[in-house]
């Protein structure tokens, strides 16, 4: 998969309960409540399955995009430490 390289497996899996599933749930949620009130529908009470399958939805893309975002962070660390390992003069401590 293009998203998420066979080298992301090595990474620890993201908590389910993280920042980009809740406000990426959230936001299905809303979007849910935006289409009612646009189709002139009761928001709350109509729909409750389009609800809860924007809100599964957009929890689910957080988690993912999550997934994502340590796999980058974890290969731009590994790429910066290899580059101070190979270039040690480059990063000499102060002898204090």
């Amino acid at each position: 998969m293009v998203f998420l390289p066979d080298e992301s497996r090595s990474l620890p899996p993201p908590p389910i309960v993280n920042g980009a599933s809740i406000w990426l749930g959230l936001i299905g949620w809303v979007s849910a409540m935006l289409d009612n009130g646009f189709n002139h529908r009761p928001i709350i009470r109509a729909g409750v399955h389009r609800q809860l399958l924007f809100t599964t939805v957009g929890w689910f893309a957080g988690y993912y995009l999550s997934k994502r975002m340590n796999y980058i962070h974890a290969k731009l660390d590994r790429d910066l430490f290899e580059y101070v390992r190979h270039h040690p003069e480059d990063f000499k401590t102060a002898g204090i």
